[in-house]
């Protein structure tokens, strides 16, 4: 007979962890939270100390029943739920929910889920953590704060079902900033001048040109380029000098959250939620063969320290599997770059190094491979020594031109040996044989016409980054927040590139208008410090709030009073197809659409175009305003449906190019419009161009 109770939070932990205890212990899930704030009222008490009001969560009280009912006849309680703030919070809220009051009651934590680490967590227990508790409480209140005080006044002006999180409204901040950027970029030209010198028989190896006399080559357009090509023809090309040095490269860190995010994005093309939603599988347990473990350690966390036992099992593995000239040196101590860390736990790592992904594969799901096989690797090649390289660097003059080569030769692939990821320039290559003083027959002499990039929209990986990078957040954050964005319909994912909708600049503009604080990338960081003071003992929770709510109420009572209404139901004369009733402008998840002012007894709809005031430029007709399936504005023609194919990103000016006679766009802010041509091999209006546009068109004449 059980006559101890050991709470989790997941189902899918039971059946794992009962293996591992016995018959002395039963165990049984609280399936997440069963406490919280309600969510019909604030559920904050802001004139009365602040206090939080917290209530059973509604479908819980059949499972409370039954934990009462368990822990009524348990000699002894563990409450073991995940080993972070959001866990230690749901501990405490079980105790007041199951009444264990005068029980013995302990709190237990463990970073894997192996028979070891469940029973090492029994045999030191320890009382809940009310600084952790007190520092998840302080984040969910503020978190409460500013969403159901903001959530409604997006409510009122504009629509129902939208919400101003204080972490989702800076990221969403994030995103617009990075939008603006784009549309502000403009372009310019620059050119390269690239050699292939002979070598023996081979096809001979490349150069670039690299510094004009003493500066660094700085060529803004074709004739320069062209110039450089004829002067180079008249000189002979000389190696001057040849460098030999050795270099290595690292070994990576061990997986954070955030980085194990980022690299399944990149490499599998998961999603932050689906990344998360695999790990935290592979983490409560799989089935291998007989056994059910799970296979890797706790998936939330900032830091990159790994235990000493999983250390040694790593030596012991590497030794046997590659050699012991792989075994990393144990003296080498390396951290992550980042600064924000609160270092509560292990990074991701695989529980037992000796279930290599191939030998459990049969076991996984094809996407709990892969995963896993990505965290394995990593794990691994933390472990291992660095790849070890040979760089050779040649400089060749031109008279006052000089060119350079480089490349890199493996020497020992070290950690790349495992790490399939970056397993990158295994293969040997060709050395370069040459020596000072020494003169070059040149093959081919070619310019190269570039242009400079805008920063690159976010990407999911990119955005998780980006928020580590600057302390927003925490890692448990990222995936619900994106979540939300994307369903709020503030921003759209296309080709896994996120893009701001036109809501989301709507909401954004409003939040940077009457909520600057609350969007501030500092302050949010700044406030992810305090709640890890808070988390430290070195702060009391209700003075964060009290010194952040009076100035919010006020700016909210002031915000509410000035912001004025978007009003979504401007009247058109287009008739309805159904009624004919004039059509009125509704928004929806993808921006404006027309509906029926009789809905819901006509529910006809269309959609709804803005025109620019601009004459197609091929056809004649009227530019509009237009949206892709996936929310993002372009310009198209208003006969786009019978033979005009013209299309553009960026706003058309109504004009032809006189070079090439495709279209005239507009690029740039207000402040700093530039007119260029669409056809991106014309180069009619982009800064640095060889000839003067004038001279173009009248050339073309």
């Amino acid at each position: 007979m059980a006559n101890n109770l050991v709470i989790v939070e997941s189902a899918a932990k039971v059946n794992t962890i009962s293996k591992f205890l016995g018959k002395a212990f039963k165990v049984e899930a609280s399936i997440g939270h069963v406490r919280d704030l309600p969510k019909s009222q604030l559920g904050i008490d802001v004139d009365h100390n602040y206090d939080p009001k917290y209530i059973t969560i509604r479908g819980k009280g059949e499972l409370l029943q039954k934990l009462r009912k368990e822990a009524k006849s348990a000699k002894c309680i563990y409450l073991a739920t995940d080993p972070d703030r959001e866990g230690e919070a749901i501990s405490w809220h079980l105790y007041y929910a199951l009444k264990l009051e005068g029980k013995k009651v302990y709190r237990i934590t463990f970073n894997e889920i192996t028979e070891q680490a469940v029973k090492e967590a029994i045999k030191h227990p320890r009382e809940v953590n009310m600084d952790l508790v007190d520092a998840q409480q302080a984040r969910r209140v503020l978190d409460r704060l500013v969403g159901y005080k903001i959530s409604p006044i997006l409510w009122k002006k504009i629509r129902k079902g939208l919400s101003a999180g204080r972490v989702q409204s800076v990221t969403l901040r994030l995103i617009s900033d990075r939008e603006k950027e784009i549309q502000e970029f403009i372009e310019q030209e620059y050119w390269s001048v690239e050699s292939l010198f002979k070598q023996g028989r081979t096809k001979g190896f490349e150069a670039k040109l690299d510094k004009i006399g003493d500066k660094k080559a700085d060529i803004r357009n074709e004739q320069e380029a062209n110039m450089i090509v004829a002067d180079c023809s008249k000189n002979p090309f000389e190696v001057v000098s040849t460098k030999v040095s050795e270099r290595v490269k690292n070994p990576v860190l061990p997986y954070t959250t955030s980085t194990m995010q980022q690299d399944a994005a990149k490499h599998l093309g998961f999603s932050t939620q689906k990344t998360m939603n695999i790990a935290q599988q592979l983490y409560e347990g799989v089935k291998i063969a007989k056994k059910e473990v799970g296979i890797v350690t706790y998936i939330r966390t900032d830091s990159v320290r790994i235990s000493d036992t999983a250390k040694e099992q790593a030596v012991e593995y590497i030794t046997t599997k590659f050699g012991k000239e792989y075994v990393q040196d144990s003296s080498v101590k390396r951290q992550a770059k980042a600064a924000k860390i609160q270092d509560a736990h292990e990074g991701i790592r695989p529980t037992y190094i000796t279930y290599e992904p191939q030998e459990i594969k049969e076991y996984l799901s094809r996407d709990q491979y892969r995963l896993y096989q990505m965290i394995w690797s990593r794990f691994v090649g933390s472990q291992m020594t660095p790849a070890r390289y040979e760089s050779h660097a040649i400089n060749i003059q031109n008279g006052a031109y000089t060119f350079k080569a480089t490349y890199s030769i493996q020497l020992f692939d070290g950690y790349l040996k495992a790490y399939a990821l970056e397993n990158e320039q295994t293969g040997k290559v060709t050395t370069i044989k040459v020596n000072v003083g020494d003169q070059l027959e040149c093959i081919t002499l070619t310019p190269n016409q570039h242009f400079t990039q805008p920063p690159a929209r976010y990407s999911e990986a990119s955005l998780v980054k980006t928020l580590e990078e600057n302390g927003v957040g925490r890692p448990s954050t990222y995936a619900p927040t994106i979540t939300t964005l994307l369903a709020r319909g503030y921003v759209t994912k296309e080709n896994k590139v996120i893009y701001l909708t036109e809501l989301g600049e709507v909401v954004n503009n409003i939040m940077l208008s009457h909520f600057d604080e609350i969007v501030d990338v500092e302050f949010t960081a700044q406030l992810e410090k305090i709640l890890d003071e808070i988390a430290s003992g070195n702060v009391q929770w209700k003075e964060i709030i009290k010194a952040f709510y009076p100035n919010f109420a006020k700016t909210v009572i002031k915000a509410e009073e000035e912001i004025e209404d978007i009003d979504l139901t401007e009247v058109t004369d287009i008739p309805c197809d159904k009624c004919g009733a004039h059509m009125v402008v509704r928004y929806g998840k993808y921006g404006k659409f027309l509906g029926c002012p009789n809905f819901p007894d006509c529910n006809f709809t269309k959609p709804w175009y803005e025109e620019v005031g601009v004459k197609c430029p091929l056809c004649g007709g009227e530019v509009i305003l237009k949206k892709t399936k996936k929310g993002r504005t372009y310009y198209g023609c208003e006969n786009n449906a019978d033979n005009c194919d013209f299309m553009s990103w960026q706003r058309p000016t109504g004009d032809k190019c006189p070079v090439c006679d495709d279209v005239l766009i507009e690029k740039g802010s207000a402040k700093s419009k530039h007119i260029v041509c669409r056809n991106t091999t014309c180069n009619y209006g982009k800064k640095g161009e060889n000839k003067s546009n004038e001279q173009n068109a009248q050339e073309k004449k």
